[in-house]
C-alpha cells in the first residue's frame, strides 16, 4: 500500500511565536503520524481590527528562529507573501494548489477556542471540505466539549487515541473523506497577548517564547519602549 504525504498547516499571527505554538504543532504531528508541519505567519489577521504590533519581517523571522533545528517543522511565508486579509480558505486553496496536494493529505492545526467560533469563520462550512482539521484542546476547554458546542459537526469528529492506534490505522488510508481530528493534549498557557503586555511592562518572558526569539526581540526591541527591556541577561 503506498504511503501518502501528510502536511500539517499551523496559521497564526504569530505576534510573537511562542512555546505554546511549538507544543500544539508537535502535539498535532505526533497524534496523526504528519510527515511536516508548516508554521505561516498571517499577513492580515482577519480577526484582528489592529494590524500586527511586529512587521511581517521580524514575525516571520522569530518563525524562522523558532523551529529551527524541530524535526519536521518549516517556517512558510505563503500568507505573508499573499496581499489582504489571510482568511484560512484561500491559505489551505493555495497550499493545496503549491504543495500539489489533495485535501485529504493536509491538516489545519488550530486550537480548540478558536475552532469553536468556526462558524464565524470566512466561507464556512465550506472551509472544512479543504483539509483535514486537527484542534487540540486549550486550558480551560476541552476538545470533547466540542461535540456540545458544536452538535452539527459532531458527526465528523474523531477522537485520536491517546496511545497513536488512529495513526498506524490511517496512515496508508487512501480515502478522500475529510474529518476533524481531536487531540487531548496538554500544551503551555500561553498567549501572544500576555507576552506583549510583559515587555511593554519591561518584565521578562523568557520560558514563553523560545530562547531564539528571545534573544531576537531583545536585539530589536521590539514590543517595548528602547529604554525599558528588562529581561533576563542574553549575552
Amino acid at each position: 500500500m503506498t504511503t501518502r504525504l501528510r502536511v500539517g498547516l499551523l496559521g497564526g499571527t504569530l505576534d510573537p511565536i511562542h512555546v505554546g505554538h511549538i507544543e500544539t504543532a508537535r502535539a498535532a504531528r505526533n497524534a496523526l503520524g504528519l510527515d511536516s508541519v508548516h508554521v505561516l505567519p498571517s499577513n492580515v489577521p482577519p480577526h484582528r481590527s489592529e494590524q500586527p504590533t511586529a512587521s511581517a519581517c521580524h514575525r516571520f523571522a522569530m518563525t524562522a528562529l523558532a523551529v529551527n533545528g524541530i524535526d519536521g517543522l518549516l517556517a512558510n511565508d505563503l500568507e505573508l507573501t499573499t496581499p489582504g486579509r489571510s482568511f484560512t480558505s484561500d491559505t489551505l486553496a493555495r497550499f493545496s494548489q503549491s504543495a500539489d496536494l489533495e485535501a485529504s493529505q493536509i491538516f489545519f492545526i488550530t486550537g480548540a477556542d478558536a475552532f469553536a467560533e468556526i462558524a464565524t469563520w470566512h466561507r464556512y462550512p465550506e472551509v472544512l471540505d479543504l483539509a483535514n482539521f486537527i484542534v487540540i484542546s486549550r486550558p480551560g476547554l476541552s476538545v470533547e466539549r466540542l461535540r456540545e458546542l458544536l452538535p452539527t459537526l459532531s458527526s465528523r469528529m474523531v477522537t485520536v487515541p491517546t496511545q497513536g492506534e488512529l495513526r498506524i490505522a490511517t496512515r496508508d488510508s487512501r480515502s478522500d473523506a475529510v474529518c476533524i481530528f481531536l487531540v487531548d493534549a496538554r500544551t503551555p498557557d500561553v498567549s501572544s497577548t500576555d507576552i506583549r503586555k510583559r515587555l511593554a511592562e519591561g518584565r521578562s518572558v523568557h520560558g514563553l517564547v523560545p530562547d531564539t526569539v528571545e534573544r531576537h526581540i531583545a536585539q530589536h526591541r521590539l514590543y517595548s519602549p528602547a529604554s525599558s527591556f528588562s529581561g533576563r541577561s542574553l549575552a
